[in-house]
């Protein structure tokens, strides 16, 4: 599973928050609440919904199911003029991305995650960069399908 380097253009996006764990993993409830407000969006840039992390650096030097990162679901716009209620503004930076193709419903993500941090990352001419991470959910995704496909977009700079 070889990912395409790519460079991403700076990003203005809306969505929603929250701030959860792996042992406490509240992607659903996230999702629930913004799904139905997608029709509010006046300005937005397609059908692809981006389901963002944020990180502090040190969440990947020792990895801790409790550790807490913020996680957005957001649909990309082209202005921030109109944001609907309980929504928030979020750029997403530009920069090196390593782009992951995970085939499969989410059960067997973490097989995709272990490959990415455990064996492609330590073995290749990159490191984590301080950015949002994100899975790019595009046509090809349906959600808790084994025929879902969705990109997983990993920041990186040389070493």
């Amino acid at each position: 599973m070889n990912p395409r380097i790519e460079i991403l253009p700076e990003k203005q996006l809306i969505g929603k928050r929250i701030t959860l764990s792996l042992s406490n993993n509240k992607t659903a409830e996230l999702w629930k609440s913004f799904m139905p407000r997608r029709k509010e969006f006046q300005n937005s840039i397609g059908t692809d919904l981006y389901s963002m992390q944020k990180y502090d650096m040190s969440y990947f030097k020792t990895f801790n199911p409790n550790t807490e990162f913020e996680k957005w679901a957001a649909i990309a716009v082209t202005d921030f003029d109109e944001i609907p209620e309980g929504m928030e503004p979020i750029i997403l930076a530009g920069g090196l991305y390593a782009v992951f193709i995970h085939k499969g419903d989410v059960t067997i993500a973490s097989k995709t995650f272990e490959y990415i941090f455990g064996t492609w990352l330590p073995n290749s001419e990159y490191v984590l960069d301080d950015r949002m991470h994100f899975e790019l959910l595009g046509e090809k995704y349906k959600n808790n399908d084994p025929d879902s496909e969705e990109e997983i977009w990993i920041p990186i700079q040389l070493k």
